[in-house]
Protein backbone atom coordinates (compact mmCIF):
# COMPACT_ATOMS: atom_id res chain seq x y z
CA UNK A 1 0.00 0.00 0.00
CA UNK A 2 2.56 2.64 -1.22
CA UNK A 3 0.90 6.47 -1.17
CA UNK A 4 2.48 9.87 -1.43
CA UNK A 5 0.89 12.58 0.27
CA UNK A 6 -0.45 15.33 -1.72
CA UNK A 7 -0.55 18.99 -0.89
CA UNK A 8 -3.81 19.57 0.73
CA UNK A 9 -4.36 23.65 0.81
CA UNK A 10 -5.17 25.10 4.44
CA UNK A 11 -7.69 28.20 2.42
CA UNK A 12 -7.75 30.27 6.35
CA UNK A 13 -4.94 29.08 8.57
CA UNK A 14 -3.66 32.32 9.24
CA UNK A 15 -0.22 33.16 10.80
CA UNK A 16 -1.04 36.19 12.29
CA UNK A 17 -3.11 36.76 15.63
CA UNK A 18 -6.12 38.50 14.87
CA UNK A 19 -8.57 39.29 17.77
CA UNK A 20 -11.91 37.89 17.06
CA UNK A 21 -14.29 38.92 20.39
CA UNK A 22 -13.70 40.56 23.86
CA UNK A 23 -12.54 36.65 25.11
CA UNK A 24 -10.66 34.86 22.19
CA UNK A 25 -7.88 35.38 19.99
CA UNK A 26 -7.47 33.84 16.58
CA UNK A 27 -4.11 31.34 17.69
CA UNK A 28 -1.09 29.70 15.85
CA UNK A 29 1.12 27.43 16.36
CA UNK A 30 3.81 25.75 13.40
CA UNK A 31 6.52 22.86 14.11
CA UNK A 32 8.03 19.83 12.10
CA UNK A 33 7.00 16.32 13.33
CA UNK A 34 7.01 12.51 12.59
CA UNK A 35 9.23 13.71 9.01
CA UNK A 36 6.67 16.50 8.25
CA UNK A 37 4.89 19.74 9.15
CA UNK A 38 2.29 21.16 10.98
CA UNK A 39 0.41 24.23 11.58
CA UNK A 40 -2.44 24.43 14.04
CA UNK A 41 -4.88 27.49 14.24
CA UNK A 42 -7.14 27.68 17.13
CA UNK A 43 -9.24 30.24 19.20
CA UNK A 44 -8.12 30.88 22.74
CA UNK A 45 -8.25 33.43 25.71
CA UNK A 46 -5.25 32.49 26.74
CA UNK A 47 -2.16 31.70 25.20
CA UNK A 48 -1.71 27.90 25.45
CA UNK A 49 1.96 26.44 26.43
CA UNK A 50 1.74 23.90 22.95
CA UNK A 51 5.19 23.14 22.48
CA UNK A 52 5.79 21.17 25.56
CA UNK A 53 2.81 18.86 25.22
CA UNK A 54 3.17 18.45 21.71
CA UNK A 55 7.09 17.63 22.11
CA UNK A 56 5.53 14.76 24.60
CA UNK A 57 2.63 13.50 22.06
CA UNK A 58 5.25 13.63 19.22
CA UNK A 59 7.76 11.46 21.26
CA UNK A 60 5.02 8.98 22.65
CA UNK A 61 4.10 8.70 18.96
CA UNK A 62 7.58 7.71 17.94
CA UNK A 63 8.91 5.68 20.80
CA UNK A 64 5.80 3.56 20.34
CA UNK A 65 5.39 3.10 16.45
CA UNK A 66 7.62 4.69 14.64
CA UNK A 67 9.88 2.32 12.33
CA UNK A 68 12.29 4.69 11.71
CA UNK A 69 13.96 4.38 15.33
CA UNK A 70 15.24 1.41 16.10
CA UNK A 71 14.92 1.57 20.00
CA UNK A 72 10.83 1.82 19.66
CA UNK A 73 8.17 -0.50 20.94
CA UNK A 74 7.38 -1.44 17.20
CA UNK A 75 11.20 -1.99 16.35
CA UNK A 76 11.84 -3.97 19.18
CA UNK A 77 8.62 -5.79 18.30
CA UNK A 78 9.70 -6.54 14.09
CA UNK A 79 13.06 -8.17 15.49
CA UNK A 80 11.32 -10.67 17.14
CA UNK A 81 11.09 -9.55 21.15
CA UNK A 82 8.29 -11.19 22.01
CA UNK A 83 8.85 -9.54 25.93
CA UNK A 84 7.64 -5.80 24.85
CA UNK A 85 4.94 -4.23 26.66
CA UNK A 86 2.67 -2.21 24.49
CA UNK A 87 1.84 1.24 25.47
CA UNK A 88 -2.28 2.52 25.28
CA UNK A 89 -1.17 4.07 22.28
CA UNK A 90 -0.28 1.01 20.43
CA UNK A 91 -3.32 -0.41 21.44
CA UNK A 92 -5.32 1.97 20.28
CA UNK A 93 -3.96 1.91 16.68
CA UNK A 94 -3.53 -1.48 16.58
CA UNK A 95 -7.43 -1.93 17.35
CA UNK A 96 -7.97 1.05 15.01
CA UNK A 97 -6.23 -1.47 12.41
CA UNK A 98 -7.97 -4.37 12.91
CA UNK A 99 -11.70 -2.28 12.43
CA UNK A 100 -10.40 -0.93 9.08
CA UNK A 101 -8.60 -4.36 7.84
CA UNK A 102 -11.77 -6.00 8.32
CA UNK A 103 -14.14 -3.70 7.02
CA UNK A 104 -11.96 -3.34 3.88
CA UNK A 105 -11.73 -6.90 3.50
CA UNK A 106 -7.88 -6.88 3.64
CA UNK A 107 -6.82 -4.18 1.67
CA UNK A 108 -5.93 -1.93 4.66
CA UNK A 109 -3.16 -4.39 6.66
CA UNK A 110 -0.10 -3.16 8.52
CA UNK A 111 1.35 -6.25 8.08
CA UNK A 112 2.73 -5.22 4.37
CA UNK A 113 5.63 -3.77 6.13
CA UNK A 114 8.53 -6.45 4.49
CA UNK A 115 6.85 -5.73 1.03
CA UNK A 116 6.79 -2.13 1.67
CA UNK A 117 10.62 -2.35 2.26
CA UNK A 118 11.07 -4.40 -0.67
CA UNK A 119 9.49 -1.87 -2.92
CA UNK A 120 12.05 0.30 -1.03
CA UNK A 121 9.20 2.80 0.75
CA UNK A 122 10.63 1.69 4.02
CA UNK A 123 13.13 2.82 6.17
CA UNK A 124 15.16 0.01 4.65
CA UNK A 125 17.42 0.69 1.38
CA UNK A 126 15.89 -0.10 -1.53
CA UNK A 127 14.14 -1.35 -3.59
CA UNK A 128 15.57 -4.81 -3.84
CA UNK A 129 15.29 -7.46 -6.05
CA UNK A 130 11.32 -8.16 -6.82
CA UNK A 131 9.91 -11.46 -8.19
CA UNK A 132 7.30 -14.02 -7.64
CA UNK A 133 9.24 -16.13 -5.73
CA UNK A 134 10.80 -13.40 -3.38
CA UNK A 135 6.83 -12.23 -3.31
CA UNK A 136 5.22 -15.69 -2.27
CA UNK A 137 8.10 -15.93 0.26
CA UNK A 138 7.24 -12.66 2.43
CA UNK A 139 3.36 -12.98 1.50
CA UNK A 140 3.52 -15.92 4.49
CA UNK A 141 3.93 -13.16 6.96
CA UNK A 142 1.32 -10.75 5.93
CA UNK A 143 -1.49 -11.06 7.06
CA UNK A 144 -3.24 -8.96 9.87
CA UNK A 145 -4.90 -12.03 11.37
CA UNK A 146 -1.73 -13.64 12.41
CA UNK A 147 -1.73 -11.24 14.90
CA UNK A 148 -3.40 -10.78 18.97
CA UNK A 149 -2.98 -8.60 21.62
CA UNK A 150 -3.29 -9.66 24.60
CA UNK A 151 -3.45 -7.09 26.95
CA UNK A 152 -0.73 -5.06 26.52
CA UNK A 153 1.15 -8.12 24.56
CA UNK A 154 0.98 -8.59 21.04
CA UNK A 155 1.23 -12.15 20.08
CA UNK A 156 2.82 -12.83 16.66
CA UNK A 157 2.26 -16.19 14.68
CA UNK A 158 5.51 -16.07 13.34
CA UNK A 159 8.56 -13.75 14.78
CA UNK A 160 9.09 -12.40 10.78
CA UNK A 161 5.96 -10.43 10.63
CA UNK A 162 7.10 -7.10 9.89
CA UNK A 163 4.94 -4.44 11.42
CA UNK A 164 4.10 -1.19 9.73
CA UNK A 165 1.50 1.54 11.24
CA UNK A 166 2.73 4.54 8.76
CA UNK A 167 -0.77 4.67 7.18
CA UNK A 168 -2.58 5.48 10.55
CA UNK A 169 -0.04 7.00 13.29
CA UNK A 170 0.28 10.18 11.65
CA UNK A 171 -3.52 10.69 11.95
CA UNK A 172 -3.90 8.78 15.27
CA UNK A 173 -1.13 12.03 16.26
CA UNK A 174 -3.46 14.54 15.05
CA UNK A 175 -6.75 12.74 17.03
CA UNK A 176 -4.19 12.93 20.39
CA UNK A 177 -3.88 16.80 19.79
CA UNK A 178 -7.26 17.52 19.50
CA UNK A 179 -7.43 15.82 22.40
CA UNK A 180 -5.14 17.96 24.20
CA UNK A 181 -6.69 20.89 22.84
CA UNK A 182 -10.56 19.47 23.94
CA UNK A 183 -8.66 19.50 27.72
CA UNK A 184 -7.50 22.74 27.71
CA UNK A 185 -11.01 23.92 27.13
CA UNK A 186 -10.73 25.24 23.56
CA UNK A 187 -13.88 24.77 21.05
CA UNK A 188 -12.77 25.76 18.12
CA UNK A 189 -9.72 24.98 16.23
CA UNK A 190 -8.01 23.48 12.62
CA UNK A 191 -4.73 21.04 13.14
CA UNK A 192 -3.34 20.34 10.33
CA UNK A 193 -0.26 17.95 9.84
CA UNK A 194 1.45 16.37 6.92
CA UNK A 195 -1.48 17.05 4.60
CA UNK A 196 -4.18 15.13 7.45
CA UNK A 197 -6.40 17.50 8.92
CA UNK A 198 -8.94 17.54 11.97
CA UNK A 199 -11.34 20.34 12.54
CA UNK A 200 -13.86 21.59 15.78
CA UNK A 201 -16.13 24.10 15.59
CA UNK A 202 -15.94 27.01 13.10
CA UNK A 203 -13.67 29.77 12.00
CA UNK A 204 -14.80 32.76 13.77
CA UNK A 205 -13.49 35.43 11.77
CA UNK A 206 -15.42 34.20 8.72
CA UNK A 207 -18.35 32.80 10.92
CA UNK A 208 -18.23 29.79 9.10
CA UNK A 209 -16.86 26.32 8.75
CA UNK A 210 -12.57 25.92 8.44
CA UNK A 211 -12.16 26.27 4.43
CA UNK A 212 -9.78 23.96 2.68
CA UNK A 213 -8.91 22.69 -0.32
CA UNK A 214 -7.85 20.15 -2.42
CA UNK A 215 -5.29 20.02 -5.05
CA UNK A 216 -5.78 18.68 -8.54
CA UNK A 217 -3.41 15.62 -9.20
CA UNK A 218 -3.35 16.80 -13.05
CA UNK A 219 -0.84 18.99 -12.39
CA UNK A 220 2.50 19.75 -13.17
CA UNK A 221 4.94 19.73 -10.96
CA UNK A 222 5.53 23.34 -9.16
CA UNK A 223 1.70 24.14 -10.45
CA UNK A 224 -1.15 24.45 -7.55
CA UNK A 225 -4.46 24.25 -8.94
CA UNK A 226 -7.42 23.47 -6.38
CA UNK A 227 -9.85 20.89 -8.09
CA UNK A 228 -12.29 21.37 -4.85
CA UNK A 229 -12.99 23.27 -1.57
CA UNK A 230 -14.41 21.84 1.19
CA UNK A 231 -15.88 23.35 4.73
CA UNK A 232 -14.99 20.88 7.74
CA UNK A 233 -17.04 21.14 10.91
CA UNK A 234 -16.14 18.69 13.72
CA UNK A 235 -14.69 16.12 10.58
CA UNK A 236 -11.41 14.85 10.02
CA UNK A 237 -10.07 15.13 6.68
CA UNK A 238 -7.16 12.42 5.14
CA UNK A 239 -6.14 12.39 1.29
CA UNK A 240 -4.14 9.63 -0.38
CA UNK A 241 -2.84 10.09 -3.75
CA UNK A 242 0.21 9.40 -5.82
CA UNK A 243 0.01 12.94 -7.37
CA UNK A 244 1.93 13.74 -10.19
CA UNK A 245 3.08 10.35 -10.68
CA UNK A 246 0.38 8.85 -12.52
CA UNK A 247 1.30 6.93 -15.79
CA UNK A 248 -0.74 6.66 -18.98
CA UNK A 249 -1.82 3.19 -20.93
CA UNK A 250 0.14 3.46 -24.21
CA UNK A 251 -2.77 1.25 -25.59
CA UNK A 252 -5.85 2.61 -23.57
CA UNK A 253 -4.59 6.47 -22.94
CA UNK A 254 -6.01 5.05 -19.32
CA UNK A 255 -4.27 6.92 -16.23
CA UNK A 256 -3.18 4.79 -13.59
CA UNK A 257 -1.09 4.58 -10.92
CA UNK A 258 0.90 1.71 -8.71
CA UNK A 259 0.32 0.55 -5.37
CA UNK A 260 0.65 -2.37 -3.51
CA UNK A 261 -1.69 -4.32 -3.09
CA UNK A 262 -1.74 -7.03 0.31
CA UNK A 263 -4.32 -9.56 -0.87
CA UNK A 264 -1.35 -10.46 -3.50
CA UNK A 265 1.27 -8.75 -2.76
CA UNK A 266 2.02 -7.28 -5.89
CA UNK A 267 1.97 -3.45 -6.69
CA UNK A 268 -0.99 -3.10 -9.05
CA UNK A 269 -2.08 -0.54 -11.39
CA UNK A 270 -4.63 1.62 -9.78
CA UNK A 271 -7.49 3.74 -11.73
CA UNK A 272 -7.65 6.11 -8.33
CA UNK A 273 -5.40 9.08 -8.82
CA UNK A 274 -6.51 10.57 -5.49
CA UNK A 275 -8.93 10.01 -2.34
CA UNK A 276 -9.98 12.55 0.16
CA UNK A 277 -11.92 10.76 3.27
CA UNK A 278 -14.20 12.37 5.60
CA UNK A 279 -14.37 10.73 9.51
CA UNK A 280 -14.96 11.21 13.32
CA UNK A 281 -11.91 11.12 13.69
CA UNK A 282 -8.05 11.19 11.70
CA UNK A 283 -7.05 7.89 12.83
CA UNK A 284 -9.72 6.27 10.79
CA UNK A 285 -9.89 8.68 7.98
CA UNK A 286 -6.11 8.06 7.17
CA UNK A 287 -6.19 4.30 7.36
CA UNK A 288 -9.25 4.12 4.96
CA UNK A 289 -7.90 6.56 2.31
CA UNK A 290 -4.44 4.34 2.07
CA UNK A 291 -7.19 1.23 2.06
CA UNK A 292 -9.22 2.31 -1.32
CA UNK A 293 -5.55 3.68 -2.62
CA UNK A 294 -4.99 0.00 -2.96
CA UNK A 295 -8.81 -0.80 -3.91
CA UNK A 296 -9.52 1.40 -6.74
CA UNK A 297 -12.76 2.91 -7.56
CA UNK A 298 -14.87 0.41 -7.93
CA UNK A 299 -14.48 -1.13 -4.34
CA UNK A 300 -13.90 1.87 -2.80
CA UNK A 301 -17.19 2.90 -3.80
CA UNK A 302 -19.01 0.03 -2.90
CA UNK A 303 -17.48 0.05 0.76
CA UNK A 304 -18.49 3.62 0.97
CA UNK A 305 -21.71 2.77 0.48
CA UNK A 306 -21.75 0.85 3.20
CA UNK A 307 -20.24 2.72 5.46
CA UNK A 308 -22.34 5.54 7.03
CA UNK A 309 -19.94 7.43 9.16
CA UNK A 310 -17.21 8.23 5.77
CA UNK A 311 -17.75 10.29 2.86
CA UNK A 312 -14.97 10.78 0.14
CA UNK A 313 -14.27 12.47 -2.91
CA UNK A 314 -12.16 10.06 -5.63
CA UNK A 315 -10.31 11.50 -8.34
CA UNK A 316 -10.21 8.51 -10.95
CA UNK A 317 -9.35 7.58 -14.53
CA UNK A 318 -11.66 5.90 -17.13
CA UNK A 319 -10.63 3.11 -19.30
CA UNK A 320 -10.99 5.88 -22.08
CA UNK A 321 -8.50 8.32 -20.61
CA UNK A 322 -10.59 10.26 -19.25
CA UNK A 323 -10.37 12.12 -15.68
CA UNK A 324 -13.15 12.24 -13.63
CA UNK A 325 -14.79 12.75 -10.13
CA UNK A 326 -17.12 11.06 -7.64
CA UNK A 327 -18.37 12.56 -4.37
CA UNK A 328 -20.69 11.17 -1.85
CA UNK A 329 -23.73 12.74 -1.02
CA UNK A 330 -22.30 14.06 2.20
CA UNK A 331 -19.38 14.82 0.59
CA UNK A 332 -21.02 16.84 -2.19
CA UNK A 333 -22.95 18.66 0.34
CA UNK A 334 -20.09 20.33 1.97
CA UNK A 335 -18.24 21.38 -1.33
CA UNK A 336 -18.01 24.53 -2.48
CA UNK A 337 -17.15 26.16 -5.69
CA UNK A 338 -14.07 27.34 -6.81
Amino acid sequence: MTFLRPAVRLLLLCALIVSCSQADKERSAFGEALGTTYSISYYSEEDIPLEKAFDSIFERVNQSMSTYRESSDISRINRGDSLVVVDTLFQNVFKLSKKVWRKSNGYFDPTVGDLVNQYGFGPENGPKEIDSMTIDSLMQFVGFDKLQLKGDRLIKETPQIYLDFNAIAKGYTIDLIGHYLNSKGVDDYLIELGGELLAKGVNRERESYWTVGIDDPTQEEGQRELTATIGLQNKAMATSGNYRKHRTDPETGAQYVHTINPLTGFAQKSDLLSVTVLAENCALADAYATAFMAMGFDLSKMVLSQEDNLDAFLIYSTLGGEMKEYATPGFDELMKDL
